[in-house]
């Protein structure tokens, strides 16, 4: 009995051996957001931030839509990265929720928009992500389009850097579209980028931000296999926040 006892010990010790040393790696490959996203992500005159184990919310404090807008960060990318242009939105208006994921990863939990959609006031939305997170995004969307009177109601989908795969087909729809992506691009798979494209509406809107790259598109440094930009971080963030607004104002009431 006290071997068998000794054997389990050792078995539990050697998991977590294993599992520490997995979550120290994981840790490293992350990438965190830039001091100046994690100052767009602090409450400011304009806009509050609310923050919860699912999602940091931006709430402007003079709203001016009540579409909201849900986004899934790319893979291994904590949400604040992208808080500098969503904390723009929210200075002008618009809810923006960054969406929590496990290990950051948004395959793992691509339904987790609904969390926010049955926990928030919300009337309408439109969802998006960045990278992985955009396939997981247009696998959300996709499910939803089979109950389109469902509440709240989904008004258009996003992609940064990403495009849909079959699973998040968005061919049929006739929800508004836009794909944005950066000319300097060395992550984004270009091949499969145009391959995909059959699984997007035909009034699909693209928009490329010259000299902008993958990282860009958020602010958390320079991430592996990527491009160099020939613009700064803060020239596309400002890009990725225009070009999301103009398309926000083109969205039907």
């Amino acid at each position: 009995m006290k071997k068998k006892h000794k054997i389990f010990l050792i078995g539990l010790l050697i998991v977590a051996v294993i599992f520490l040393s997995g979550m120290l790696i994981l840790q490293r490959v992350t990438y965190h957001p830039s001091v100046q996203a994690l100052q767009a992500a602090a409450s400011q005159q304009m806009y509050h931030v609310d923050e919860t184990p699912e999602v940091v919310y931006f709430e402007p404090i003079k709203p001016v839509s009540d579409t909201a807008i849900l986004f899934y960060q790319g893979a291994l990318v904590e949400e604040k990265s992208y808080s500098i242009w969503a904390s723009k939105l929210a200075e002008n208006g618009h809810s923006v929720f960054l969406i929590r994921h496990p290990l950051n990863l948004a395959v793992l939990a691509a339904d987790k928009a609904q969390k926010v959609l049955d926990e928030y006031d919300i009337g309408s939305y439109v969802i998006g992500g960045h990278s992985l997170g955009g396939v997981m995004a247009s696998r959300f969307a996709h499910a939803q389009m089979e109950n389109p009177l469902k509440a709240p109601v989904l008004k258009g989908v996003f992609f940064l850097a990403s495009y849909p795969d079959e699973k998040g087909s968005l061919q049929n729809s006739s929800l508004p579209v836009l794909s944005v992506t950066g000319s300097n691009d060395g992550v984004l798979n270009q091949e499969t980028y145009q391959k995909n494209k059959v699984f997007l509406p035909q009034k699909t809107v693209y928009y490329v931000i010259e000299g902008g790259n993958h990282a860009g598109f958020g602010s958390y440094g320079a991430q592996k296999g990527d491009s160099s930009p020939d613009i700064t971080n803060n020239r596309q963030q400002e890009a990725v926040f225009t070009t999301l607004q103009n398309w926000l104002d083109t969205l039907p009431e």
